[in-house]
């Protein structure tokens, strides 16, 4: 198994872009990672979108997004007000969004949904980080749900137990919006992680995983 570091080099100021259709999909798909490189790079620069955050999911992930990027060089949160679940037929309006962002920013990694995600809203979301930036590394996430969508990544990045402990505390503590759910649940969270950590055959037992389509060598 080839292994890479996100962590280690000369590049000054990496930025990176998270993505995420709701509220708290850029915290569970790769809250632990995002942990891991701040803690490795205070030079960290992060753009942070949320596609769709109504009511008080809205305070949620602005708050959630601060707490979490409190370690970064610089952080813009951005939340746009989407209607959820309906995203493939306002797309038109989510592209737009997507253009303006790549005149502004051209970051080093992004971060994303995975393609095969069956909920729409995440599968859009994936398809316009590819279609709008075509030159840069690209990271999906994944998320786990009723649909039992879960595939088969490519890429890990191994996690210690205390970054375990700690994504899923901020997951629990920042979405108490998301509590009544079944599967939201910390035994839901530390399940996935420990599995891709055997996947990853990692010495701490436990990783996020990602689908990384292209890499250029």
């Amino acid at each position: 198994m080839l292994r890479l570091s996100l962590t280690a080099g000369t590049l000054a100021a990496p930025r990176v872009l998270c993505l995420g259709a709701h509220a708290d999909d850029i915290e569970i798909g790769c809250g632990g990672t995002i942990l891991k490189l701040l803690e490795a790079r205070r030079d960290l620069v992060v753009d942070w979108v949320v596609f769709s955050a109504p009511g008080d999911r809205r305070h949620e992930a602005v708050a959630s997004a601060n707490r979490l990027l409190a370690g970064a060089k610089s952080s813009k949160v951005h939340v746009k007000n989407f209607r959820t679940s309906y995203f493939p037929f306002t797309g038109h309006k989510i592209k737009d969004e997507f253009e303006r962002l790549k005149r502004r920013i051209s970051p080093e990694i992004i971060f994303t949904h995975y393609r095969g995600d069956l909920h729409q809203d995440h599968r859009l979301i994936s398809s316009l980080t590819w279609n709008t930036f075509r030159d840069h590394m690209i990271l999906e996430y994944e998320i786990p749900k009723y649909d039992g969508d879960l595939g088969r990544p490519n890429f890990f990045v191994e996690l210690d137990e205390p970054t375990c402990s700690r994504k899923i505390r901020h997951v629990m503590e920042c979405f108490r919006t998301q509590r009544g759910k079944q599967w939201f649940s910390e035994d839901t969270f530390w399940g996935l992680l420990r599995i891709r950590g055997i996947e990853a055959n990692a010495k701490t037992k436990f990783a996020e995983a990602f689908y990384c389509r292209k890499m250029v060598f």
